[in-house]
């Protein structure tokens, strides 16, 4: 009875004021979604929120709309700071903050890295009322840009928590909390939670309402899940068969390394089909570039790794495929939850080799339930086998003429090469990071 109770809430309800539901309604959020409809409350009567929620469920609306209400009771210039792990999520964010306060003059800035920082420097200068940054670039400017201070914060949110307080983050988040005022509201929101986030809870939360719009490690039940358990040379042919079974579908693909999404990239656009990859060795404008395109449909694959898992919300992906399973199973959930967003349904295909399989085991325990396999006669399939070969072949020879030329982390030709082979299925042999079969 409570849920359908709140299911018919409105934004009126909820004490929204007038101005703040004409934008909710010009972005076509009719009524609050779960997460919203148990946050908002409480971020009115002024406590701090710990919100546990699935990815697409409306976590930002969960805390941009209080903080934008509460901004026009009491104005003035860096009145709220919200830290994301990825840039891309970031610049997400800050685009909802301006959608939703655009009637009301909202100014924002984003900091992020793989963006000239004396523009950024600029925008501080025009007092922008929220700030969307990631830790790094936030410390770069609260050390180097004169006049630059979080001393007036009313509200700080963590966004993708359980990111931001690994170990990647954790020294620069310490450096950030010592230099904002103690007196302010924090939220923390992710669709997970880790032993991480009770340890900040004591640092940096007083007294914290925590919200579970779902259970700990779950999945929108409008996503339909599947696996194909299937011989590692084959994993190519198999990501073809089934991507060109859904031909009409955008699909987002999900490799391990920044190597891969290239290699993998090519090969499909030899086969003809509309692909675009996404890393983090990419620069920031061509990142930003291959998302766009992906989002107005000039492609309608992406092949991206981690990078592009955290909250990036791109309404029309219909599947998501794991072409490599994720070795941290959490991940899994961030996966799937680009597709069968705010009530729509999707489509996620896990494909599992024998030395993924304990990886599998680990994500089949972590969402409590066996999937069913993803059905096809593998004579079918390996119709393919001749194309995808010489599609692989044109891709390793792309790579290696334009190998030398690319900037590569640690190592020159030979290590290029070698991730190109071990992705490529050319060279049977070493895998790195192997777990024991059982």
């Amino acid at each position: 009875m409570d849920e359908s109770k709140e299911e018919t809430k409105s934004f009126k309800e909820l004490g929204v004021c007038d101005q703040l539901i004409e934008a909710c309604d010009n972005l076509g959020w009719k009524n609050p979604s779960k997460i919203q409809a148990e946050a908002m409350p409480h971020a009115f009567e002024g406590k701090d929120l710990i919100g546990l929620a699935q990815t697409g469920s409306g976590k930002t609306g969960a805390f941009a709309i209080p903080i934008l209400q509460l901004l026009l009771d009491s104005p003035h210039a860096f009145f709220a700071c919200v830290l994301s792990p990825t840039r891309e999520l970031a610049i997400q964010i800050a685009e909802q903050f301006e959608a939703l306060g655009s009637g009301i003059g909202v100014k924002c800035a984003v900091l992020v890295g793989g963006i000239d920082q004396v523009q950024q420097s600029i925008a501080l200068g025009k007092r922008p009322h929220i700030i969307v940054a990631t830790p790094g670039r936030l410390l770069d400017h609260l050390s180097n840009t004169k006049g630059f201070s979080l001393r007036t914060i009313k509200y700080l949110v963590l966004d993708e928590a359980d990111r931001l307080l690994n170990e990647d983050f954790e020294k620069a988040l310490d450096q950030i909390l010592n230099a904002i005022p103690r007196e302010r509201r924090t939220y923390l929101f992710s669709a997970t939670m880790t032993k991480k986030v009770r340890k900040l809870q004591r640092a940096c939360l007083r007294n914290p309402v925590k919200i579970e719009a779902a259970s700990k490690y779950s999945t929108v039940d409008t996503l339909k899940q599947q696996y194909r358990f299937l011989p590692a040379k084959y994993k190519d042919c198999y990501l073809i068969y089934i991507l060109t079974e859904m031909s009409g579908s955008t699909s987002m693909v999900f490799t391990r390394t920044c190597d891969a999404t290239r290699l993998l990239a090519l090969m499909l656009r030899n086969l003809g089909l509309r692909a675009i990859p996404i890393s983090g060795q990419m620069t920031q404008d061509k990142r930003l570039g291959a998302l766009n395109k992906f989002k107005a449909g000039e492609c309608n694959i992406l092949i991206c790794t981690d990078v592009a898992s955290r909250g990036l919300d791109i309404p029309s992906v219909d599947m998501v495929i794991n072409y490599d399973i994720p070795t941290n199973s959490k991940d899994y959930i961030h996966r799937v939850g680009r597709t069968a967003r705010a009530g729509r349904s999707g489509v996620a295909i896990s494909l599992v080799n024998q030395y993924e399989l304990e990886w599998y085991i680990q994500i089949e325990k972590l969402i409590g339930k066996k999937l069913p396999e993803y059905p096809a006669e593998e004579e079918e399939v390996l119709l393919l086998l001749e194309r995808v070969t010489e599609a692989k072949r044109i891709s390793l020879m792309k790579i290696k003429e334009t190998g030398g030329k690319r900037k590569h982390r640690g190592g020159g030709d030979d290590d290029d090469n070698e991730e190109v082979h071990k992705y490529l299925g050319v060279k049977k042999g070493k895998q790195s990071k192997k777990p024991k079969r059982k």
